[in-house]
């Protein structure tokens, strides 16, 4: 388990890190403990590749396309 801030951590970085915690949650004999910690961090990720997600999605949504399939204009992205 990493000790890097979830919220710095990238898509592709959170989910091979969820990845892990899934595996390790599933394969290995965990204490209860170390469980539990692994189960949270792993909710963490979750929910920050959720809202990473979601930015793109809504970043591509802003982006108009004319009839030849050009864009024809951008929204502004609002914040991050």
């Amino acid at each position: 388990m990493s000790d890097k801030s979830v919220s710095d951590m990238t898509f592709e970085q959170a989910m091979a890190e969820l990845e892990n915690v899934v595996s390790q949650l599933e394969g290995a004999q965990v204490a209860l403990e170390d469980s539990i910690k692994l189960y949270e961090r792993g909710e963490a990720l979750k929910k920050h590749c959720e809202a990473k997600l979601k930015s793109a999605e809504e970043k591509v949504a802003q982006i108009t396309l004319g009839a030849d399939g050009a864009p024809t204009g951008l929204t502004p992205v609002k914040g991050g």
